[in-house]
C-alpha cells in the first residue's frame, strides 16, 4: 500500500510539474541555461525518485574511452556516439507499433506540435520517429494490450505505465545530447555512474556568479522540449482512454435479446448493473462464427437492456429458459454489480464545486475586479452608463429627425451652448440644468438624444432608469453618484436618462412608493442632490426621456433640475411627410417622391414616427416577397393595412350565413359614412377577415388632424359607428355579437361628451375624471351619477335612431353594397361611386388633392380599372389610420 501511494504520489507531482510547465512556456523570456534542456525529464525523474542510483559495478564500461586517432576525449566521445546512434539497431525484445497505433500517435503529436517552439519540432519529429523504429518496451506493450481489451486500470498501472514512458524519454535525451550537446571545453566532464548533486544543487550553483545568466533577478528558464511533450502526450492519451468510453456499447431491448442470443445459445453470463440495467456477456467464438460482420466480436463490445426490477427480471429468465428446455444446472448464470459512474461522482461533487467557485469568483471581483474606490461591495456600485464619442460610435445627426421641428430647436439650443458657451454667458444667460423629453411612445425621444450625441462635439453618457435598482440595498445610489463623477470628469458633456419614470416616481404621502427605506426612493434622492448641487461651469447637462411625465416626482421637475418638459407629441399631416421623406431616401422606388411623401401622409393620420419607420420597411419587405424591381404604391398601401388591420386570414374560412352578416354589418357602415355630413369619406370596405378576431372592416379618410370636434362631428360619428348593428336589425331577424367594439366606442364617445366636454345641459359643465381604478369612491353623488347615466343613453339613444333614420331610408343601397361585397369581398371608392353616384358632401382638400387625380398618374399608381404593376384590376383602394374611422365587425 505505501508503495502505491508513493507511486500515486510521484505521479501528481509529475503531472503538475508537466502542466504547469507547458502553460508558462509561451510567456516566460527563454534564455540558454547551463544544463542541457534534453535532460529536463531525467532531473524531474531523479527530482522525485524514492532512492538514490546505485554505483554501477564496472565504472571502466561506462568511462571516457577515447578514439584511437583522435585528439580530445570529446572529439572521440563525440564520433563514437554518433556512430553507435546510425548504427544501432531495433532490440530484440521491443514491440514494434501497429499502424493504427502509429496514426494515433501521429495525430497527438500534431496536436501537441501547436505548442512546442518552431525550432523544437523537428527534433520532436525525430524522436517520434525513432520510438517508430526501435518500439515500445513489452511491458508497455502488456499494460496497452490491457487497456485494449476493456480491463479497467489503477492509479499503480498508470504510474507503471509512466515510469516507462520516462525511461524511454530519458534514453532518447541520451542520444540526442551525444549529437547535439557535446562536453563543454571549461567544465569537466560528469563520469559515467556518478551522482547528479540534483536540481537544488545546481541552482546554488548557478546563482553563485553574479551577473550571469543565473544570478539574483534572472528568469527561471524553461522550455518545452520533446521529452516533455512526449511525456505529456502519452499521459494525455491514457487519461482520454480511462475517462472518456469508446463507443462500446448498444442498447436493445428484451425481445431482441430473447430472440438474437438467448434463443440461439450465445449468451455467456448476464450481469444486473445497479438493479436497473443488464449487461450482456457473449460467447465471443460463437458469435463471431454466426454473425462475422456484427460489433459484437470485439472483446470489449457489449450489449445492454433495461430491466424493471430485479424480481421480473429473473422471472422472465427463468421462463425463457424453461421454455428452451434448458436443465437447472447449465442456466445463464446472472451476477449482480454496482458501478458509480464518473458523471454520477461529478454530481455528487458538483454543488460543492459550484458553491466553492461562486466565493472565490465573487471574493476576486470584491477584491480588485471593481477598481476600488465608489464600486462598493462586488463592484455592484459602478454606474452601467454607456459613453459615447460622437465621431465614431453616433451616426444618427439632427438631419435624420424629422416631423419635430418644436422639439429640436430646443435640444439644439443646449448643444449651442456646450458648443460655444460664451455667446450666451456674455449676456448673462445660463444654460438650463436638464430637459425632459415626453410623449407617447414611438415618437422620437430617444431618437432625439441620440441625434445630439451625434452633434453635440461633447462626450455624451446614456443610462437607462431601470439600471440603478438591483437586489443590493443602496446599488442605486452609489451607481448615480459614480455616474455624475464621471460626468464631472468629462465635462462639458451630456447625461441621458431613458425611461426615468423607472426611478423618478412621485413619492407618496402614505408610503405607496414604497416606504423611507425604499431603494427606488433612494436613488430618486440621490438623483435630486447631485442634480441640484449643479453650477454653470461644470457645463453638466441631464437629459431624461419618460412615456409617463405625469407620475415624475414634483421636486423632480421642478425649475433647477429639470427646467424645461419638452412634449414631442405625434406628428402632423407635414410632420408626417418630412418623416416619410427620411425614411424613403433608402427606398428604390419610381413614384414621383414629393407625391408620394403627400399621399403617405394622408393615409397615416395618427401615425407615430415608428409607425412611419415600420410601414416603410413593410413596403419594401412586400416587394421584395413579390420578386418586384421598384417599391410601388401598391405596396405601400398593402404595407399601411398590415399595420393597420392586420394580416390577412386566408385560413379563415367563413359559413355562407356568417359571411352574409359581415357583409350587411360593413355595408351598414358604408353607407352612413357615405352620407352622413360629418362623417369620414370611405376609402375601402371589405369582408375579408384580418387581424384578431375581426371579420370585415370599413376605412376612412379622416378630414385632416382635427384638434376639436362639435356635437354634430360626434353625432355623425357616433351614428356611423352604429351602421352596422342596425343594419342587421333591419335585415335579419335576430342580430349577432359582432358590434361589442362598436359599442364600447360608442359609450366611450357619449361618456366624454356628458363627464369631460359639457355638453350635456343636464348634468352642465363639470369635469369628472374617469379615475374608478385609483379612488374608492366616485367624486359624485348617486343622484349625479344617474343622471350621468341617463344622459349617456339619451345620446346614445339619439345617434342610434339618426342611423336607423338614414338606413331605413337607404336599405335598398345598403343591400346592393352589401351582395357586391359578397361578390368581390372588396370595394373601393370607384365601386361605391359606381353602385351610390357620388358623395353628396364636399371632400376634404388632402382628399381631393391625393386621390382625384389632380398630380396625374404616377407610376405604380392603380387607377380605375388598371392593373398596374402587379396586375390587379380595380380601383385604387388606399387605406386608412387605425386612429380614425376602422369599423371592425365579428365576434370579440
Amino acid at each position: 500500500m505505501s508503495t502505491l501511494l508513493r507511486r500515486t504520489g510521484q505521479l501528481a507531482r509529475l503531472t503538475r510539474s508537466n502542466c504547469t510547465a507547458a502553460s508558462r512556456a509561451p510567456f516566460t523570456l527563454r534564455r540558454r541555461a547551463p544544463i542541457p534542456q534534453c535532460l529536463y525529464a531525467q532531473q524531474r525523474t531523479r527530482r522525485f525518485a524514492t532512492q538514490p542510483p546505485e554505483e554501477p559495478k564496472d565504472k571502466k564500461q561506462h568511462g571516457e574511452k577515447q578514439v584511437a586517432g583522435k585528439d580530445s576525449p570529446a572529439e572521440a566521445q563525440k564520433d563514437a556516439k554518433a556512430g553507435e546512434h546510425e548504427a544501432k539497431a531495433p532490440e530484440a525484445n521491443m514491440s514494434k507499433l501497429t499502424a493504427d497505433e502509429e496514426k494515433m500517435l501521429d495525430q497527438l503529436i500534431s496536436f501537441v506540435s501547436m505548442g512546442v517552439p518552431k525550432g523544437q519540432q523537428k527534433a520532436l519529429q525525430s524522436a517520434v520517429e525513432d520510438i517508430k523504429r526501435t518500439g515500445i518496451p513489452p511491458e508497455l506493450r502488456a499494460e496497452m494490450d490491457k487497456l485494449e481489451r476493456g480491463e479497467k486500470l489503477d492509479l499503480a498501472t498508470v504510474a507503471k505505465i509512466s515510469r516507462l514512458t520516462t525511461n524511454m524519454a530519458r534514453k532518447t535525451a541520451e542520444q540526442w545530447r551525444s549529437m547535439d550537446e557535446p562536453p563543454r571545453p571549461d567544465q569537466p566532464q560528469q563520469k559515467a555512474g556518478a551522482h547528479d548533486p540534483g536540481p537544488q544543487s545546481r541552482e546554488k550553483g548557478e546563482k553563485g556568479g553574479a551577473g550571469g545568466p543565473g544570478g539574483p533577478g534572472g528568469p527561471t528558464s524553461f522550455n518545452l522540449d520533446m521529452n516533455t511533450a512526449l511525456i505529456s502526450t502519452f499521459l494525455a492519451w491514457i487519461t482520454y482512454r480511462m475517462f472518456v468510453p469508446s463507443e462500446n456499447t448498444k442498447e436493445i431491448t428484451w425481445q431482441e435479446f430473447r430472440t438474437t442470443f438467448l434463443d440461439k445459445g450465445l449468451v455467456e453470463k448476464v450481469v444486473i448493473l445497479n438493479g436497473n440495467k443488464a449487461k450482456v456477456h457473449l460467447h465471443r467464438e460463437a458469435v463471431a462464427s454466426m454473425y462475422p460482420d456484427s460489433p459484437s466480436v470485439n472483446q470489449n463490445f457489449y450489449y445492454y437492456f433495461t430491466i424493471g426490477s430485479v424480481e421480473a427480471f429473473e422471472r422472465k429468465m427463468d421462463a425463457a429458459q424453461f421454455e428452451l428446455g434448458i436443465p437447472s444446472s447449465e442456466r445463464i448464470p446472472v451476477a449482480y454489480s454496482n458501478e458509480i459512474s464518473w458523471f454520477g461522482t461529478f454530481l455528487s461533487f458538483g454543488p460543492t464545486i459550484l458553491l466553492l467557485g461562486s466565493l472565490f469568483y465573487f471574493t476576486r471581483r470584491a477584491g480588485g475586479g471593481g477598481g476600488g474606490g465608489s464600486s462598493g461591495i462586488f463592484g455592484m456600485g459602478k454606474s452601467r452608463a454607456k459613453k459615447f464619442n460622437h465621431e465614431t460610435d453616433v451616426k444618427v445627426k439632427f438631419s435624420d429627425v424629422a416631423g419635430m421641428d418644436e422639439a429640436k430647436q430646443e435640444i439644439m439650443e443646449f448643444v449651442s451652448f456646450l458648443k460655444d458657451p460664451t455667446r450666451f454667458q456674455k449676456l448673462g444667460a445660463k444654460i438650463p440644468r436638464g430637459a425632459v423629453l415626453s410623449g407617447p411612445p414611438g415618437t422620437g425621444k430617444t431618437l432625439l438624444a441620440k441625434a445630439t450625441a451625434g452633434e453635440s462635439g461633447v462626450p455624451f453618457f446614456s443610462v437607462s432608469g431601470s439600471e440603478f435598482v438591483e437586489m443590493f440595498v443602496g446599488v442605486g445610489a452609489s451607481r448615480v453618484r459614480d455616474l455624475f463623477a464621471n460626468a464631472r470628469k468629462s465635462t462639458p458633456c451630456i447625461i441621458f436618462i431613458d425611461e426615468i419614470d423607472a426611478i423618478g416616481r412621485s413619492r407618496s404621502k402614505n408610503g405607496n412608493f414604497g416606504g423611507g427605506n425604499d431603494e427606488r426612493e433612494a436613488t430618486l434622492n440621490q438623483i435630486l442632490t447631485e442634480m441640484d448641487g449643479f453650477n454653470t461651469t461644470e457645463q453638466v447637462v441631464v437629459l431624461a426621456g419618460t412615456n409617463r411625465p405625469d407620475v415624475l416626482d414634483k421636486a423632480l421637475m421642478r425649475p433647477g433640475r429639470f427646467d424645461r418638459h419638452i412634449n414631442i407629441d405625434k406628428p402632423t399631416m407635414d410632420g408626417r411627410a418630412q418623416i416619410f421623406g427620411v425614411h424613403l431616401k433608402k427606398i428604390i422606388t419610381k413614384v414621383d417622391m414629393e407625391f408620394l411623401k403627400g399621399r403617405l401622409a394622408a393615409l397615416t393620420p395618427g401615425f407615430s414616427g415608428a409607425d412611419i419607420a415600420n410601414c416603410v420597411n413593410e413596403a419594401a419587405l412586400i416587394a421584395a416577397r413579390h420578386n418586384a424591381e421598384t417599391v410601388t404604391m401598391v405596396h405601400f398601401e398593402q404595407a399601411i393595412e398590415r399595420v393597420i388591420g392586420g394580416l390577412e386570414k386566408k385560413s379563415l374560412v367563413l359559413k355562407p350565413e356568417e359571411k352574409k352578416t359581415v357583409a350587411y354589418h360593413e355595408a351598414g357602415h358604408a353607407i352612413c359614412g357615405w352620407y352622413f355630413k360629418y362623417a369620414d369619406p370611405l376609402l375601402k370596405v371589405s369582408i375579408i377577415p384580418r387581424g384578431q378576431g375581426a371579420l370585415g372592416y370599413a376605412q376612412y379618410l379622416p378630414n385632416g388632424d382635427t384638434y376639436l370636434m362639435n356635437v354634430n362631428q360626434l353625432m355623425d360619428r357616433m351614428a356611423m359607428t352604429l351602421g352596422g348593428r342596425v343594419s342587421e336589425e333591419l335585415h335579419f331577424e335576430t342580430v349577432t355579437s359582432g358590434a361589442s367594439d362598436d359599442f364600447r366606442k360608442v359609450t366611450q364617445m357619449a361618456t366624454a361628451m356628458v363627464s369631460k366636454w359639457g355638453m350635456s345641459k343636464k348634468i352642465g359643465y363639470i369635469y369628472f375624471e374617469d379615475d374608478s381604478g385609483q379612488q374608492l369612491q366616485k367624486p359624485f353623488s348617486e343622484e349625479t351619477a344617474r343622471n350621468i347615466d341617463s344622459e349617456v343613453k339619451r345620446i346614445v339613444d339619439e345617434a342610434y335612431q339618426q342611423c336607423k333614420d338614414l338606413l331605413t331610408e337607404k336599405k335598398h343601397e345598403v343591400g346592393l353594397v352589401a351582395e357586391e361585397l359578397l361578390r368581390k369581398e372588396m370595394l373601393g371608392r370607384e365601386d361605391m361611386i359606381r353602385l351610390l353616384g357620388p358623395r353628396p358632401f364636399e371632400d376634404p382638400q388632402d382628399f381631393h388633392k391625393y386621390f382625384s387625380g389632380e398630380f396625374g398618374k404616377a407610376p405604380g399608381l392603380m387607377g380605375p380599372g388598371d392593373g398596374g404593376e402587379t396586375g390587379v384590376k380595380g380601383p385604387l383602394v388606399p387605406p386608412a389610420p387605425a386612429t380614425f374611422g376602422v369599423h371592425e365587425g365579428g365576434a370579440r
